[in-house]
Formats: C-alpha cells, structure tokens, sequence
C-alpha cells in the first residue's frame, strides 16, 4: 500500500482502539469485528463485505509491529513523504486455499472478496504489499552511488494472517496460499509454533531490483476443548471420583498420542496436578510436560446404599473440621 493511502485511512478507528493500544488489544477488536461482519454472516450484504475488508485491512497494518511503526511514522508526518511498494500499488492478498477441520482434509476454508467463504470465519487471509516510510522497498537516500544513482534494494515483504487447528499447531503442517494476483505460494508451519507467532517465507514476497521480499504470516491457532497450552507444557482436567480421591487409585488419561495409566495418590483434592514428562508441546530441546489436573466429580444422584455408605462416613469423620485454619488465614 503506497503511504498516500495510509493518510486517508484511520485503521485506529476502522478497528475502534486508541492509538495506544497494544498487540492484545488490537487483535482481540479484529477478531471480534471479522466474526460480526464476515460474508458468511451476512451473505448478499455488501455493506457488511465492504466493511470486513476495511477490518481485514486496518488488522494487517496494525497487527504487524513494523507495519504499525511506518503507519504512525506517515501519519505524523502529515504526508510529507509519499513512498509506495516496488512495481507500485498493492501486491494484491493472500487467502488459504485450504480451510482445515481438526485433523480432516482441507478445501472449505477459502475466503474470497465475493463472500464465497466457507464454514471457517476465522480462516481470514489479509495481506498487502509491504514498503512505505521505512519499509523494505525504500531508496536509501544515504547511499547513493555514481552518477546520483541509488543502489538496488529488494523487493517489500508482503504479510499475510492465517488459522490453523490446535493439533497442526503442534504437529506442524503445510498451507497454500494464493495471492490477489493468482499466485499460489507453499509455506512450512513448524510443530509447536505458538498463537500469534510468525513465519517467514523468504523470497516470496514483492519483485524488486535486488530480488524479492519475504512473505510473512502471521499464524493463529483455534482453541482446543480439552488441550490447553502454557508455555510448551499442556495442561488438562481430569475428573476423579470421591472414592479415588481418598482412597487413591490408577486411571486413564488421554494425551497427544495413546492413553497413559496415572497413579492418583491418597488424599487427593481439587485442583492437584499430577505431571507427565514429555507428553507437551513439540519443541527442539524436547517435548514439555503434561499437566494434569484433578477435579473431584460430586455425584448429583444417589441410591439409598451409597447415601448410608456416605452418612456413615460423615459420622466417622465428624471430629476433622477442614475449616479450622480458615479464619486466621482470612485476617487483613
């Protein structure tokens, strides 16, 4: 996008933040505006296509940190300065050509101007040529070389957002993305990247005297019902019954790969964490841990043995007061 543009273009407003606000804060407003006004949401409403397109547009600026810091740069300079992207004018987006179910084969997931989405509303591919104040396509003033001329420089990077299923996260995978000009370009997701990390694909970005660009995605990973990532550790709950609980006892507990067999010790509560090495997340220095945690499952219905069983176990344990630290513990 030439800088021309951006000095028409609040994207702070198009995506209702401050212009302080941070990465979360913009990211989260994008999400929440594309699930509003995606094309699938609104199918024959052009208000609402034209509108996402504005919210796809102001996210690949704002969501990227370089981008961002030319975007302000231009912006505070009242367009003193007007540098566009090598060959001129947008390199045009890439979209995932592939959209993905957990574990399932790819091909509804393509999202096109004309509203043509499938299913998958978070699968959203906004991407543009890079360059403007600072960006890779700039002439380097300071440089020059004889006769006046400036030295070549590369081509600008192009950016691209991209979602992919919390098991490709960890497994890594392979995505196709197309760009505005029919372009198909491959890119290598590695296993255990992260929510919001990027991946540079280089020499695949804008042409340019010196070569081309880098094309750089921006990889979102979808929420797992069960899975849930800290760091390279994965963490989950397992409910227990009461019997085990107390009296101890071994179960089975789903991980990445087959079910383990867990030894859950007597006298365990709510919220103990039991820990499985090497049962996390991917990672070069070795896969992270399981975590595992307990929660004691309270039954809601009981039959008349098992309520006798249960009342004689109140009598027998009516001297132990759980609470008795409690108060002191509460003081200011």
């Amino acid at each position: 996008m030439a800088s021309q543009e951006w000095m028409t273009k609040d994207f702070y407003q198009v995506l209702g933040v401050a212009k302080d606000a941070s990465d979360a804060e913009i990211k989260k407003a994008y999400r929440k505006l594309a699930r509003t006004h995606h094309p699938d949401q609104n199918p024959g409403d052009e208000a609402a296509e034209k509108r996402f397109k504005e919210i796809t547009e102001a996210y690949t600026v704002l969501g990227d940190p370089e981008q961002r810091k030319e975007y302000d740069a231009v912006r505070a300079m009242g367009g003193g300065a007007r540098f566009a992207a090598p060959g001129g004018g947008s390199a045009g987006g890439f979209e995932d050509i592939f959209g993905d179910m957990f574990g399932g084969a790819r091909g509804g997931g393509r999202f096109s101007s004309s509203g043509g989405a499938g299913p998958d509303l978070s699968d959203l591919f906004g991407a543009f040529t890079g360059g403007g104040f600072g960006g890779p396509g700039q002439a380097d003033f300071g440089g020059q070389t004889g006769f006046g001329q400036q030295p070549a420089s590369k081509g600008a990077d192009r950016q691209a957002t991209t979602t992919i299923s919390f098991r490709e996260s960890l497994e890594g995978t392979r995505l196709r993305l197309r760009a505005g000009d029919g372009e198909v370009t491959e890119v290598k997701i590695p296993a255990g990247i992260a929510d919001g990390k990027k991946v540079r694909a280089r020499g695949k970005g804008s042409p340019g005297a010196a070569g081309r660009g880098d094309l750089i995605v921006t990889v979102q990973v979808r929420e797992h019902e069960f899975f849930r990532r800290d760091g390279e550790n994965l963490r989950i709950v397992v409910p227990v019954t009461f019997a085990e609980a107390a009296l101890g006892a071994t179960i089975s507990v789903p991980t990445l790969a087959d079910p383990v067999r867990v030894k859950v010790p007597a006298g365990s509560s709510s919220g103990k964490v039991l820990r499985l090495k090497g049962r996390g997340v991917p990672a070069k220095n070795g896969a992270g841990d399981l975590l595992v945690e307990l929660e004691v499952a309270v039954p809601a219905d009981l039959d008349d043995q098992a309520r006798e069983a249960l009342e004689a176990f109140a009598a027998a344990t009516a001297g132990q007061d759980v609470r008795a630290d409690l108060h002191r513990k509460a003081q200011w």
